[in-house]
C-alpha cells in the first residue's frame, strides 16, 4: 500500500481542487490519501464525491498552533468535523486569517512592495487565506523567485520583517480538542528548521501523553533530523508517519514522495472514533 497522510487543496493553500487532488492521488498510484487543509474541512465533501475507485480518503485538517512563541502545526485525522468545540476553535483560527494577511500586506507596502489585498484574495480564491498566498503574490511581483524564498527573515518567516501573528491554538489544547472529537493527533514536520524556530524536544516529551505520533519522513527533514525524530518517537512510544505535504504547483514535492507505513496507518484508523476512512467508488 502507498499511503500519503498530508496534502492540501484549494480549500486552503493548495493549487489542486479537492476533486483534482484525489484524482491526481489515484494517478500517482496511491492507495490512501489524507486531505488535511489548514484549519478547515471545507474540501472534504468535494473530495469524497470525486473519489476514484481503489483510493481511500482519510479526512483531516492541519491545525495552526503556537507554544512559547513558536508556531507549529498539528495534523488531526478522522475526527468528527461537526463536534462543536473543535469546530468553534477552527473557525476562530480561520476568521483571524484575513486580518492577519491584511497586516502582512501593510508591512510589505511599508517595505516598498506594491502587493494588494485584491491580489492576495484573487490568489487565495475560495481557500482559507494564508502566508503561501501572500508568498505567491511576491512571486508574481518578481520580489522572490519561489514561494519558499518568501519564507525568510527578510519577508514572511516567523519573526520576519513582514510577519504578523494570528490566533493559534495551544498544542496541548489542540490535542485535547482532537481527542474530544474522536480524532488522532500527529505533530506535523516538527524538525522543519528551514521554516523558522522549531519546538524543542522537551515540549514533544510533554505532549507525548496525549499525542499519537510525529511526522518524520517529510521534505523539510534532512536524514539526520529524520533519524533523531525516529529515535525520539520510539523512546516516547509515538507513531511515525511520512507524507508529502503536497500543495500542488506551490511546492516541488510530488504526491506520495514520502509515505506512511501500512501498519501505522492501520493503528491510526483503529484509534479514531470520530470518523472512518472513505473508500472510493468511482466518483464523478
Amino acid at each position: 500500500m502507498r499511503i500519503d497522510l498530508h496534502t492540501h487543496s484549494t480549500a486552503s493553500d493548495g493549487t489542486d481542487t479537492p476533486a483534482e487532488l484525489v484524482r491526481n492521488a489515484a494517478g500517482a498510484g496511491l492507495d490512501v490519501v489524507a486531505l488535511t487543509d489548514h484549519d478547515t474541512t471545507r474540501g472534504h465533501a468535494e473530495a469524497i464525491a470525486a473519489l476514484p475507485e481503489g483510493l481511500t480518503l482519510v479526512t483531516g485538517a492541519e491545525l495552526s498552533c503556537r507554544i512559547d512563541g513558536i508556531g507549529m502545526h498539528m495534523l488531526a485525522y478522522l475526527f468528527d468535523a461537526e463536534e462543536p468545540t473543535l469546530l468553534a476553535e477552527r473557525e476562530l483560527v480561520r476568521d483571524d486569517r484575513v486580518p492577519r494577511a491584511k497586516g502582512m500586506i501593510v508591512k510589505l507596502n511599508e517595505l516598498g512592495v506594491p502587493v494588494t489585498w485584491e491580489q492576495v484574495a484573487r490568489i487565495a480564491g475560495d481557500g482559507s487565506v494564508g502566508r503561501p498566498h501572500v508568498a505567491s503574490a511576491l512571486v508574481e511581483l518578481g520580489v522572490v523567485p519561489t514561494v519558499g524564498d518568501a519564507f525568510t527573515q527578510d519577508w514572511l518567516a516567523d519573526g520576519g520583517r513582514a510577519f504578523v501573528e494570528k490566533h493559534e491554538t495551544d498544542p496541548f489544547e489542540a490535542i485535547r480538542l482532537i481527542k474530544g472529537a474522536g480524532g488522532v493527533a500527529v505533530f506535523a514536520h516538527p524538525g522543519a528548521a528551514k521554516r523558522g524556530r522549531t519546538v524543542p524536544e522537551s515540549a514533544i516529551v510533554e505532549m507525548a501523553a496525549g499525542l499519537d505520533g510525529i511526522e518524520v519522513d517529510h521534505m523539510d527533514h534532512d536524514p539526520d533530523t529524520r533519524a533523531r525524530l525516529r529515535g525520539l518517537a520510539k523512546e516516547l512510544g509515538l507513531l511515525v508517519t511520512g507524507s508529502s505535504d503536497y500543495h500542488g504547483s506551490r511546492k516541488t514535492v510530488s504526491l506520495g514522495e514520502y509515505a506512511t507505513d501500512p501498519e501505522v496507518y492501520g493503528e491510526i484508523t483503529r484509534r479514531a472514533t470520530g470518523a472512518f476512512p472513505v473508500p472510493g467508488t468511482g466518483g464523478a
